[in-house]
This record gives structure tokens, sequence and C-alpha cells, in this order.
């Protein structure tokens, strides 16, 4: 199935609870968190108080996407505070392995990401580490950005690696995900899409989710 994690980076701030409760009634699948240090990414945004504060209205998992250099000592704040999903940079450690062993140790399921400029080949010997890789289809640190078509052929190759090894990994895209791309998308291979302006700049939470979904479905049985 394909599925949907609305980006709280483009909510209301001052609803969070509200918007969560919205969004997770629209259909939302799980609750995107960004969180960023001001060092690997240009923006500052949320701590572990915060997401232990989310995590007390939200009834779908939290998907924290840590983009945090180094990343490391910080992951058992995170996983505590009540990370189902924790989404690690391979950019951001030099031990990827040892942090993606540990975020499974902790409970949590572990994801990788790697940014634009990164090629697949550096995950290619962690994806049986991992429970979710990431593609970013534009460089991070600000919602709102126009999705880089290079991404496409990053998903299928990494599709094509998943598949190969017979893994469970699921496949996400977070940059520039709308009801109008996310067909070729999902036609590559990604079964998992990050949202947020395309989600939360709409009146209507559950229309634009569903069209979503059903553009997605449809991207997903054009595979070949």
């Amino acid at each position: 199935m394909i599925k949907i994690s609305p980006s709280i980076l483009s909510a209301d701030f001052a609803r969070l609870g509200e918007e969560i409760r919205a969004v997770e009634q629209a259909g939302a699948d799980a609750i995107h968190v960004d969180v960023m240090d001001g060092h690997f990414v240009p923006n500052l945004t949320l701590g572990p108080p915060v997401i232990a504060s989310l995590a007390k209205v939200a009834t779908k998992p939290l998907d924290v996407h840590v983009m945090i250099a180094p990343v490391d000592s910080y992951i058992p704040d995170y996983i505590k505070a009540g990370a189902a999903i924790l989404t690690i940079h391979a950019e951001a450690t030099h031990h990827t392995d040892r942090a993606l062993h540990l975020i499974r140790e902790m409970g949590a399921k572990a994801g990788l990401a790697i940014n634009p400029g990164t090629p697949v080949l550096v995950i290619e010997d962690l994806l049986h580490l991992t429970d979710l890789l990431l593609i970013m289809s534009v460089n991070p640190g600000f919602g709102g950005q126009s999705f880089i078509p290079r991404a496409l052929e990053k998903i299928r190759v990494v599709r094509q690696m998943i598949d190969a090894r017979g893994l469970q990994v699921e496949l996400q895209v977070d940059g520039g995900i709308k009801p109008d791309n996310i067909f070729e998308a999902a036609r590559a291979g990604a079964d998992f899409f990050v949202a947020g302006s395309a989600v939360f700049s709409q009146p209507d939470y559950h229309k634009v989710i569903a069209e979503m979904k059903k553009n997605g479905e449809a991207g997903r049985a054009a595979r070949k």
C-alpha cells in the first residue's frame, strides 16, 4: 500500500496537536517530524521534549527524520521521546552500521536517508540493517522546495537493490511530493511518501491525502 506521512514542518505550529489529529483523521499513515540542527542543515527545529509532547497526541507512528551531525549521541534521546521510526543520514555519522544497530536495539524502526548529491552505493552494504530507506528529492533544510527530477533514477536503482535482495525495506521519498508527481515517484519504486506543504497548504486534508494515495497506487500498478 502507498503510505503518506505529512510533515509537520509545514503545519501551524501554534496548533500542532490539532493539526496532527486532523491529518490522522484524513488518512495519514504516520506523522513526519523533521529535526534540524542548524549545522548539518541550514535550519533549526524540534528537540526531544517537543517529540515527547507530540507522542502524547499522535495515534499514528512518529516518523522522525533526524538531520543532525554528528547524530550518534542523540539517537537514544529521540527514541525515548517517542520516535517509532528514526531516520538518520548516511552523511551524518562515521559509524552508520553501529548507529542502525542501536536504533533497532532500542526498539524503533531504523531509517537511513541520503541527500540528492549522495550516490546510492553508500547504502548498498547497509540495506539489510534498515527498515526504511529515504531518498531525499530536495536538499534538506526547508519545506516547500521543488522535486529534483533526477531523484527518480535513484528511486529505481534502490528499488532494484531491495527487490534483488528480497528485503522488506520501505522506500520513502521526501521533498516536493505533490498529487501531480507522486505517480512517477511510485512508478519508479517508492511506496512511502513525505508531504508537507502539499498537504498543509490545502483546506481539505482528506481530499489531498486521498488524491495522493490514488495517484500513488496508480503509479505502483504501472511499475514494469
